[in-house]
């Protein structure tokens, strides 16, 4: 949320709204004017340099000396920064864009749900580039739309349970890759049942198929577990180790 200050002393209420209007800002009324609250799109840059052009069309008499900007999480701790550029590199790493993993990661550290032009300015990319990376978190499932009250934008928020979290990951990533190269296995295992010159291709095939039955069973159990069971499996795995270095 960005907090504006505005002087707007003996300006009706609708002149206010029509300037907030005029620089592409939903308002949050609160019950007094001069204080005014919008939600943060760009700022304090794309604000001013609206400011100055209604200025110049003599829209509102309102002075710039008197608007005041107040970030939140617009404005990233070091801390912040390491974790989000850190795990933009993982991404690459995982086969995915450095921009969605940078998303993701600033959405899960996020106290509050973000908009696009948020996102956009923290991260200084593209405001395309982020709907594009949207888009892909969505898919993933880790990421989804939620509704502000007096906003019209669309604001997102990550998943915050992690076990959630990487469930789904691996219920997208199995179907995008370890379903196709399963199919693919069995349908060549099949095609070499009529060919004896293709004995030891057979042979690695059928390894690398049960291999990934074995991956897809095993899958398929983890999936039905519930976040509460992932929870208490975790814990049960560290007692497990402190009993363990006791009786050593």
């Amino acid at each position: 949320m960005v907090a504006l200050q505005l002087n707007v002393t003996g300006l009706p209420f609708a002149t206010v709204c029509g300037f907030a209007e005029k620089v592409g800002d939903e308002i949050r009324q609160h019950s007094e004017v001069p204080a005014i609250a919008f939600p943060a799109a760009g700022f304090p840059n794309s604000l001013m340099r609206m400011v100055f052009r209604a200025q110049r069309k003599n829209l509102t008499p309102i002075d710039i000396s008197d608007i005041s900007v107040v970030t939140e999480m617009t404005k990233l701790t070091d801390i912040q920064r390491q974790f989000i550029l850190h795990w933009g590199e993982m991404g690459t790493r995982w086969g995915i864009s450095r921009t969605v993993a940078q998303i993701h990661a600033l959405l899960f550290l996020s106290p509050d749900p973000m908009n696009a032009e948020q996102i956009a300015e923290t991260l200084n990319v593209a405001r395309s580039n982020v709907s594009t990376s949207i888009r892909e978190l969505e898919s993933w499932g880790i990421v989804h739309p939620v509704h502000v009250l007096g906003d019209r934008r669309e604001h997102y928020e990550s998943l915050k349970d992690v076990s959630e979290m990487f469930v789904r990951i691996m219920e997208l990533r199995k179907r995008r890759e370890l379903d196709p190269t399963l199919q693919l296995l069995r349908k060549s295992l099949t095609q070499l049942e009529n060919e004896p010159a293709g004995d030891y291709t057979r042979e690695r095939l059928q390894e690398m198929a049960q291999f990934f039955e074995a991956s897809s069973e095993a899958y398929e159990q983890v999936h039905q577990l519930s976040p509460e069971t992932w929870h208490g499996l975790l814990k049960a795995r560290s007692k497990l180790k402190k009993l363990a270095a006791v009786l050593r």
